[in-house]
């Protein structure tokens, strides 16, 4: 099986490959409850892995707890280039409903439970996740959060602190409190309200971890991304995910997927080489978003 390109980045001490995973689909729909085939969810992991991705993106709240159970379960013994990015901020309701949890009591809470259910001693990188306007951030002290997530860093079950869903505003003062060492927010070809973002953290060497490659897209924007991909004879994903590692040197990837074959398209695009013609079109999409 052939490795991954050596495109790399550093992320908490390791020099992660910039293709990464995420493992949100590995549970049931709406991320809630078991997956259809546990037995293709572990095989996705093994291959993952095997294909030279060494950084997976995942959370005790998916599932809640079977995704951070399969993976335990696909790769344990953790490889020891492997880098298990985990976060906190939320729970799930019995009606499947995203709950924010943002006390120090749950956030501790939600620290133990991704050791357990990982069967790890210390958790590599935890993302505190605001919750803001969901998908998108909003302004306001995390400092409260942050000095909880600070404090377990100092007793050790936690090495590295990183965020997601947050401000250039909020990383400044988390940075007062604690080193930073990723952001994770939603960034892709047409939601670009990150575009200064990703610039300051990338002279700062930090890593910018963008989530939901292709959403936001109007039917307009999908249909235009399909017709240049086509013309690459490449899948949107793939044309999409490029672009992104085109984007900043900085951005690491976390595709997410329950299917072997969409597993095998996704890490493929890390060799999509996008043509001046093919760049200039997409930068029109982002144009076209802007002014929507």
């Amino acid at each position: 099986m052939s490795k991954l390109p050596p495109n790399t980045f550093p992320l908490a001490g390791h020099n992660v490959n910039r293709m990464g995973y995420g493992a949100m689909q590995l549970a049931g729909p709406g991320v809630f409850g078991p997956p259809k085939d546990r037995n293709t969810a572990i095989a996705v992991l093994k291959e993952a892995v095997a294909s030279g991705v060494n950084h997976i993106d995942t959370s005790d709240f998916y599932g809640p707890h079977i995704t951070n159970q399969i993976i335990r379960e696909a790769l344990h013994p953790y490889p020891a280039d492997l880098l298990l990015v985990t976060k906190l901020g939320a729970t799930r309701g019995q009606d499947a409903s995203w709950q924010p949890a943002q006390e120090p009591d749950q956030l501790r809470r939600g620290v133990e439970d991704n050791l357990h259910n990982l069967g790890v001693d210390v958790l590599d990188v935890v993302n505190l996740r605001i919750m803001g306007d969901i998908h998108h951030p909003s302004e306001g002290s995390i400092a409260r959060q942050m000095n909880a997530m600070a404090e377990m860093q100092r007793q050790g079950l936690i090495r590295h602190i990183g965020l997601s869903n947050v401000t250039s505003a909020q990383v400044a003062e988390a940075q007062g409190i604690a080193k930073i060492v990723c952001v994770q927010n939603q960034y892709n070809l047409v939601e670009r309200q990150d575009e200064k973002l990703v610039d300051e953290l990338a002279a700062q060497g930090i890593a910018y971890v963008p989530f939901f490659p292709l959403g936001g897209f109007s039917p307009i924007q999908s249909d235009a991304l399909s017709k240049l991909a086509a013309g690459l004879e490449a899948t949107p994903m793939q044309v999409a995910l490029a672009w992104l590692l085109h984007r900043s040197p900085n951005i690491l990837l976390i595709p997410g997927t329950s299917s072997l074959t969409h597993l095998r398209e996704n890490l493929r695009a890390a060799e999509l080489q996008l043509p001046e013609s093919a760049l200039t079109a997409l930068a029109a999409l982002g144009k076209t978003s802007r002014a929507a």
